[in-house]
């Protein structure tokens, strides 16, 4: 970790909560940011593996239950690391020397020494966020002030905008990945099943499953078209002729979201062509990023340039026009372009188009649409384009007015393929666009 940018950082972060708790004037003059708390199977004593809060991982990258950040204006942040006395259990947490610069770390055995410490620093004025109400409530706050909407909105709304300590982490989380992408497709071609593939991309990255940012979608062939394919085949029926991957890494909290698609030699042909196009289609999609650029619009530019796709290829026939009115290109990606990128994968705050909580929903016939923003130097998004033989979709246009500009013959030829998807992560600068991605290809 930089200490200078970490300090850089959560300078910027001091300022963010001081601006939300002076632009709201609500009931509540300090924050307190809990992790999250251990759940376990029903019936069952095994835990589900955590996953910390966001603003929590905002702050300071610990993924345990129980940790909480304070902050009031003025005052240095205090990071309260609670580390049970526990035999069953590694609890301990390794601090890095930076965290001790910048917040005043308070290490406690339970809740209840949490609790002490609060009545300390008062708890009149002091809003939780977070998943337990109930544990808020066990520390005394009011209910009034758990997870205020207000503040969420304000706190979701910037999160989009990453400081120089963020690209690092998420530079580093990309650079990883292609490690395990290139050991991915190694494996692929040397006919790997999908269980196999999944493995040579964990060993190749030091991961582990629950270390990942998402879980592995590792698809051959037809399993291609299921956009969040979640198994891993040990056995190949048939030899891999296509293989889509999306995986990525997770440096300190931050995760990267990386899908490439991937043919043998002996694959079909006109589906071969369609990865070629897809790779330069999502390159001139990357082309368009710019500050102030809507987000929809590069949505409406990807379906335009697929409907192109789709034609010069011989999957549909008409004009570019026919095809979008008829919206005709969402049967072939029925998903967004992508999605705001951080600390979570589908970061927060996709929807808002302001810091008050004002919703801007995504356009009716592009409902999976999960970003709507406006643009901004230092934002990051994924931009993935897609395109793929959905059986589910497609087969209820085969006698419609829409199936009358599907080309079925090749189609049904391409269906054993499943789809492509290609996907890079995306900083906006202040006259383009950072590949987070490409650079390290």
């Amino acid at each position: 970790m930089t200490s200078i940018n970490y300090a850089k950082h959560t300078a910027t972060l001091c300022s963010s909560y001081s601006n939300a708790l002076q632009h709201i004037n609500g009931p509540y003059r300090a924050v307190l940011v809990h992790s999250g708390v251990e759940h376990h199977y029903f019936g069952d004593d095994r835990a589900v593996s955590f996953q910390a809060y966001g603003h929590l991982l905002h702050w300071i990258p610990v993924n345990r239950p129980n940790q909480f950040v304070y902050f009031r204006p003025n005052e240095k942040p205090v990071y309260f690391q609670i580390v049970p006395s526990d035999f069953w259990h590694e609890q301990d947490i390794n601090v890095d020397p930076a965290w001790d610069q910048q917040f005043t770390i308070v290490r406690l055995v339970t809740l209840d020494e949490l609790a002490k410490q609060l009545q300390q620093l008062s708890k009149s004025d002091l809003a939780y966020i977070g998943e337990s109400p109930a544990v808020a409530s066990s520390l005394g706050i009011d209910k009034s002030l758990i997870n205020p909407q207000a503040l969420l909105a304000y706190l979701d709304f910037s999160r989009a905008i990453k400081s120089d300590y963020e690209l690092d982490q998420l530079r580093a989380a990309n650079q990883l990945a292609l490690l395990g992408h290139r050991a991915a497709k190694a494996c692929f071609l040397e006919g790997g099943t999908e269980f196999e593939i999944h493995l040579a991309f964990l060993q190749a990255t030091a991961h582990l499953e629950d270390e990942s940012p998402y879980t592995n979608i590792v698809a051959l062939n037809e399993k291609a078209a299921i956009l969040h394919y979640q198994f891993k085949r040990k056995a190949n029926e048939d030899k891999g002729q296509v293989l889509l991957i999306d995986a990525g890494c997770r440096v300190n909290a931050y995760g990267s979201d990386i899908t490439r698609t991937s043919v043998s030699e002996d694959v079909h042909p006109k589906f071969r062509s369609l990865v070629q196009a897809m790779e330069e289609l999502e390159l001139a999609l990357v082309a368009e990023v710019c500050p102030g650029k809507t987000y929809q619009s590069l949505h409406q530019s990807t379906l335009t340039r697929l409907a192109r796709v789709l034609i010069d290829n011989d999957i549909c026939n008409g004009s570019e026009e026919n095809l979008i009115a008829l919206d005709i290109p969402q049967l072939f990606m029925p998903h967004g372009v992508g999605h705001l990128l951080g600390v979570q994968v589908h970061d927060v705050g996709g929807h808002q188009a302001d810091s008050i909580g004002t919703l801007l929903p995504p356009p009716a016939n592009s409902p999976a649409l999960r970003n709507t923003r406006v643009m901004e130097a230092d934002m990051v998004f994924t931009v993935e384009p897609g395109l793929y033989f959905i059986p589910l979709l497609l087969e209820a246009q085969r006698n419609s007015s829409k199936g009358k500009l599907i080309n079925w013959k090749n189609v049904d030829e391409l269906y054993c393929c499943g789809g492509i998807r290609i996907e890079d992560n995306i900083r906006v600068t202040d006259d383009g666009a950072e590949n987070l991605t490409r650079q390290f290809e």
